[in-house]
């Protein structure tokens, strides 16, 4: 399945809830995949949600490198996601 298909797949209210439960289940949380995945629902399986990870933080890495510019629009915001939660994720990054 092509990485566009795997992000496609996620809704942005399942996105939301996968960012939160990372924040809540840090990396010395017994069983966190499995408690994100709870937390995402949707019938997402701990692969799925490990694999989404995965991708985030590939993405994030990119970001990082200025290989992948993030488009600002007239509000200020990015595409998708809101400054503050994009400076949120990068610091989470540089933390694991």
């Amino acid at each position: 399945m092509a990485l566009n298909s795997i992000r496609n797949s996620w809704t942005p209210q399942q996105n939301k809830l996968f960012e939160r439960a990372l924040a809540h289940f840090d990396k010395d949380t017994p069983d966190r995949w499995q408690n994100v995945a709870r937390a995402v629902g949707g019938g997402k399986s701990v692969d799925e949600v490990k694999r989404h990870y995965e991708i985030l933080i590939e993405d994030l890495r990119r970001i990082e490198s200025g290989l992948v510019p993030l488009p600002t629009y007239r509000n200020g915001g990015t595409i998708g996601v809101a400054a503050d939660e994009e400076q949120r994720l990068l610091r989470y990054l540089n933390l694991h």
